[in-house]
């Protein structure tokens, strides 16, 4: 991305020619930028953008929009913005860019939608970006991105000792059942997230709903996969019954981890 420009980006441009909202907020000063406003728009779906050294005035026609006034954008400045930035939790992401060196020069901050939400500032705020301010998160609302968060990572780890699982099939003995141990290590992990997630579904938004019937389509995948791969043990010679028997542990408990997401989705219907 271009981080310097003469004039007036188009990008730049379009957001000037919007009133204050979910995706754009003007400031006049950098010193004028928190950290929770960074935290904000990266807590969005959509991200947006900040742009320092511009004013909202009312048009004739009553319009909101954007004017350039200007502000320092030296390396003080930059580092300023920088820094806050990183004093958030996680690190929210950043894209610097000046506007307008030759005349009016301001910063436009480019903030996207952050993928390790949800982000808090280092006194433990946790906002979004809400029309044309930004407010605190819902405990429902933080209940989702956790879901979010952690769900897809116990899920990527389970799908992983699945893939690992069927590549040791054709090796040694005891990496086998190194991965076998290692799945069902995976599986307890993932149980006890959904087991915690249930026990607060009544207070999960629609939003979050729709999420945890995802987590069911993937365990409905996995499942399939299990299965495949106690048809291609038993077809293998040699290998101990203690072996097929695991396996079919593992499937039994994928059963009860989707009847429990499959009977909560039904009485949420």
């Amino acid at each position: 991305m271009k981080r310097e420009y003469r004039g007036i980006s188009s990008r730049a441009r379009s957001l000037l020619g919007k009133p204050e909202g979910i995706d754009v907020d003007f400031k006049r000063e950098s010193n004028g930028i928190k950290s929770r406003d960074l935290v904000s728009f990266a807590n969005s779906s959509q991200g947006g953008a900040i742009l320092v050294g511009v004013d909202e005035y009312t048009t004739r026609d009553g319009l909101q929009r954007g004017r350039v006034v200007g502000c320092d954008v030296d390396d003080s400045a930059r580092l300023s913005l920088i820094n806050k930035a990183t004093d958030c939790y996680p690190i929210v992401d950043i894209e610097v860019i000046v506007e307008n060196i030759a005349r009016k020069p301001f910063f436009r901050i480019e903030i996207p939608p952050g993928g390790k939400r949800p982000y808090c500032t280092q006194r433990g705020e946790y906002a979004i970006r809400a029309d044309a301010r930004s407010r605190a998160l819902y405990p429902e609302e933080l209940l989702a991105m956790f879901m979010d968060r952690e769900g897809e990572l116990f899920l990527s780890r389970f799908r992983e000792a699945v893939f690992q699982l069927e590549q040791r099939l054709g090796q040694m003995d005891h990496a086998f059942g190194s991965g076998m141990l290692q799945l069902t290590d995976h599986l307890d992990e993932l149980d006890r997230q959904v087991r915690r997630t249930l026990v607060r579904v009544d207070q999960m938004t629609d939003s979050a709903k729709k999420r945890s019937r995802t987590m069911l389509q993937v365990l409905r995948d996995s499942q399939e996969g299990i299965a495949g791969l106690e048809t291609m043990l038993e077809a293998q010679h040699g290998q101990p019954v203690a072996r097929i028997e695991l396996l079919r542990d593992i499937q039994k408990r994928l059963n009860e981890l989707t009847e429990n997401l499959s009977h909560n989705g039904d009485s949420d219907a």
